[in-house]
């Protein structure tokens, strides 16, 4: 695959709901209630059920992995947190992503992501780097 700063090289929404949430806490054995119980949610002071941020942040990943060579690799990755993704129990959440080439050096290229939920970015320095 050629890299090009400024090429969009995936877009992809994809629709979370509390079953997306209960799957990921069996893999990942992260039971925290505030991501299944609106009544422990809202008695910490938040809005109702969040997605798990390491789901938020591997949902990003695998829509590059996606559209990178089989052979690909990954050799960073890193994202700072912005925004909890509220999960509604009956129309669960959109979570949309844009992997757009930020640069390109002689042994890597960088991978700038745009992560969205509602028109609000979630995540933010959302970057990763392919090597070449």
């Amino acid at each position: 695959m050629t890299f090009t700063v400024g090429d969009v090289i995936a877009e992809r929404t994809i629709h979370l709901t509390r079953e997306s949430l209960v799957r990921y806490a069996g893999a990942s054995g992260d039971f925290n209630p505030i991501h299944y119980r609106d009544d422990i949610a809202e008695s910490v002071g938040l809005p109702g059920v969040l997605a798990h941020g390491m789901l938020t942040m591997g949902l990003a990943s695998s829509v590059v992995l996606a559209a990178l060579d089989t052979d690909a690799k990954i050799t960073e990755y890193g994202v700072r947190f912005t925004r909890p993704i509220v999960v509604d129990p009956q129309s669960g959440a959109d979570v949309s992503v844009l992997a757009k080439v930020g640069a390109v050096d002689d042994t890597s290229a960088r991978i700038d992501l745009t992560v969205k939920h509602a028109d609000t970015t979630v995540l933010v320095k959302a970057q990763l780097r392919v090597a070449l």
